[in-house]
């Protein structure tokens, strides 16, 4: 016979005590179904009763959620983000913020990093310093290549540790969204942190988003975060407008041979499976590890790189998946050509 702990049987006692002196059980037997009336409890909470059950949930749960309030000034927000850290986000999330403006140097594009444990937009974009105030109490963007960009790296130390619990993380994250002088931008980009926690809830709840980019390299155990990432979304009704593999393959600078160290085309095979578009594929190059931790990305400062072709691909096709749909299906007479996989085929 098993022994009881003795602080199991002085519970066991309180609980006999209890419904002596009450005079009937804490626990009624009608919420104990009985073998015999177990199948017909199951049968009154199915069907129509369950729907409408779940139908009140929804509407339960939809009044608790924030209402979306545009960023002022802002036209189009896209968020990039991976499941999984070290697969080259923030990398990407500059890139891809400079191919936007270099595509078309009539639109201006803002840069926001809500990476607020590991932010490295100020290395990635050489800037340091603390952001101005305007007469409205609101952070003035730090500028580097016409980007204007935020981050909390701009509020601390540059090796200061950030040990903040969730609310003081919201708090971060709701100032650096809404006390920012963003001025008019055509687009902001967000490089998000990798997951799928608080800081990607607050930002997909409070902000109306135009879409996101997952970041993922081949690698089998980099592309289940992403899926997880893409899924997060699509959960929260944000659409996924694609996914870049990043270092996709590495070449050597002697004798010219790829090697696929993550993989080949995971990340492709993904995109397929979700029904996304692929927007890039970026190989694993010294060059744009070397300006990226130098402070020169490699769209400004080595534009006529091969391995930089791909990184200006992706914010043009990027441009046509938010603001048409798909660049596989849809013809573009204004190109002169019948599609734009003809027609980006010839670009470059």
């Amino acid at each position: 016979m098993v022994k009881l702990h003795d602080s199991y049987k002085r519970l066991l006692q309180i609980y006999t005590l209890s419904s002596n002196i009450i005079g009937t059980p804490l626990l009624p037997s009608r919420f104990v179904p009985s073998p015999q009336n177990r199948h017909e409890i199951r049968f009154k909470t199915s069907g129509a009763g369950e729907r409408a059950l779940q139908e009140r949930q929804r509407q339960h749960m939809a009044r608790g959620l924030p209402k979306q309030k545009p960023i002022a000034g802002v036209k189009e927000l896209i968020v990039v983000a991976s499941g999984k850290g070290g697969v080259g986000k923030s990398t990407t999330a500059v890139n891809l913020a400079l191919g936007l403006m270099a595509n078309d140097q009539s639109k201006s594009v803002g840069l926001l990093d809500a990476d607020v444990y590991g932010p490295s937009i100020p290395r990635l974009m050489n800037l340091k310093g603390n952001p101005e105030l305007t007469d409205k109490n609101l952070m003035r963007p730090l500028v580097n290549f016409g980007i204007p960009c935020m981050s909390m790296g701009f509020l601390v130390e540059e090796v200061a540790p950030i040990v903040w619990r969730g609310l003081m993380v919201m708090s971060a994250i709701e100032k650096l969204i809404r006390q920012v002088d963003w001025g008019n931008l055509d687009y902001l980009v967000i490089d998000m942190p990798p997951g799928t926690g608080d800081v990607q809830l607050s930002i997909t709840q409070n902000i109306p988003i135009a879409g996101a980019v997952i970041v993922s390299t081949p690698q089998d155990i980099a592309l289940l975060d992403a899926r997880r990432g893409a899924e997060m979304f699509r959960k929260v009704n944000v659409p996924v407008l694609g996914l870049v593999q990043n270092m996709s393959v590495f070449q050597c600078p002697k004798c010219s041979h790829q090697t696929h160290i993550f993989g080949s085309d995971g990340a492709k095979e993904l995109a397929r499976t979700l029904g996304v578009e692929m927007l890039g594929d970026i190989p694993l190059h010294l060059n744009i590890r070397e300006t990226s931790d130098k402070g020169q990305p490699v769209v400004v400062s080595s534009p006529d790189s091969p391995e930089v072709s791909e990184s200006l691909r992706i914010p043009v096709l990027l441009f046509i998946v938010i603001h048409y749909g798909s660049f596989y299906r849809k013809p573009f007479r204004i190109f002169g050509c019948k599609n734009l996989v003809h027609y980006f085929g010839n670009m470059y």
